[in-house]
């Protein structure tokens, strides 16, 4: 079967690879425009799916513009049979509608559950034990197409979000092209997402990261997963930025700690207060230096570490 491929981040990548390496024809890989980075904004930075394109010499399309009428030229021009969508951004009708096939899209979520933009970040956030992956068809309306596969994903207890997503990635490859190999044998049959199951799963920002040591200890350790590793979960400490990288819930809770206490044995160990108990931090980042162990961290402040932040 002969493709067109859209993607642009890391997540995309094993998808991209796995296509090409089971006997998928790509005819071509769209992927987003170079952007300045690096020191002074000096470099021309290429997207995850570029540089694998490149490297599996595949043809690579970079629009500014997904509308622009030399682009969509181009792609009629390449016969493709089907265009594939993973992490990429929203498609005008005029690209996903133009396949007699259609197109196909590799959510990261059990769809219609975390529609949207951060389904991982939020599928942790909110304490799911359990997510997933759909293959579905591309609509107008975002991730709402009718479903061609899905596979369910056990999250762990303590993962965060950058080590579920490299695991949902592979999976993710895997169900993609399973799903490929049954569309071109016509042994798929689409269902309609159920309406009654949807919730959303909006973009992260970084305000998201700032915590509340009012909730519970439970929902303070899950945004510290799922904001790991971006943007990251943040407090103060004397009127600087604390980013808290990873913590651990207590095996059993000491003596009552205060909202935003700090309790700490001088050496190795570090407790926050939340609103029914505590975190013990594992990995912090003072604002303007690396990340470093509590161990580091405690060393640095030695008798003078603060008694709360805030």
């Amino acid at each position: 079967m002969r493709l067109i491929f859209f993607g642009t981040s890391l997540f995309a990548v094993p998808s991209l690879e796995k296509l090409t390496s089971s006997g998928f024809e790509v005819a071509a890989v769209v992927t987003a425009p170079d952007k300045r980075g690096g020191r002074g904004r000096k470099q021309l930075l290429a997207s995850s799916v570029k540089k694998s394109a490149l490297k599996l010499g595949l043809k690579c399309l970079q629009p500014p513009n997904l509308k622009a009428p030399e682009f969509l030229e181009e792609l009629e021009n390449l016969n493709a049979e089907i265009f594939v969508v993973v992490a990429f951004r929203m498609l005008p009708k005029a690209v996903w509608d133009m396949q007699e096939k259609g197109t196909v899209n590799l959510h990261a979520s059990l769809l219609p559950a975390y529609r949207g933009a951060a389904p991982i970040h939020h599928a942790i956030m909110n304490g799911e034990k359990e997510t997933g992956l759909t293959v579905f068809q591309l609509r107008h309306e975002i991730d709402t197409g009718d479903i061609l596969a899905q596979k369910k994903i056990r999250i762990q207890p303590n993962e965060t979000t950058g080590e579920l997503h490299d695991r949902m990635a592979l999976a993710g490859a895997d169900l993609l092209v399973d799903t490929m190999k049954q569309l071109e044998a016509g042994e798929v049959k689409p269902v309609a997402q159920d309406p009654e199951k949807v919730s959303s799963a909006p973009k992260i920002s970084r305000e998201t990261g700032k915590i509340d040591f009012s909730k519970g200890k439970t929902r303070v350790y899950n945004l510290i997963r799922a904001l790991n590793p971006f943007p990251g979960a943040y407090t103060a400490i004397d009127g600087k930025k604390l980013k808290i990288w990873r913590a651990a819930l207590p095996q059993k809770d000491d003596r009552p700690i205060s909202e935003g206490e700090i309790v700490s044995d001088g050496k190795n160990h570090l407790k926050i207060g939340t609103g029914d108990g505590f975190i013990n931090c594992i990995e912090v980042q003072p604002e303007g230096k690396k990340r470093m162990k509590i161990e580091e961290f405690i060393n640095g402040y030695g008798s003078n570490l603060p008694k709360s932040v805030g």
